[in-house]
């Protein structure tokens, strides 16, 4: 079994660092996930948490899959 390494911010890492306010950037073409708009093209309603996405759930821009994002930070 292989595990992929990520890195410092990467939703992988930490994800008691994501709230249910925290904003998500795509590390492959800067997409950001807001959970107060929440997802149109997979009909996500706004108010869902980036942990509670489903694990299938990938960018709607460039199909990069949950742990190619980072936690924006303010």
């Amino acid at each position: 079994m292989t595990h992929k390494a990520f890195f410092a911010g990467a939703f992988g890492i930490d994800s008691q660092r994501v709230t249910v306010e925290t904003k998500l950037e795509c590390k492959i073409c800067w997409y950001i996930y807001d959970p107060a708009e929440g997802d149109d093209e997979w009909q996500i309603a706004p108010g869902t948490a980036f942990t509670d996405l489903p694990e299938h759930w990938t960018c709607p821009q460039c199909s990069a899959t949950k742990r190619d994002f980072l936690v924006l930070v303010d």
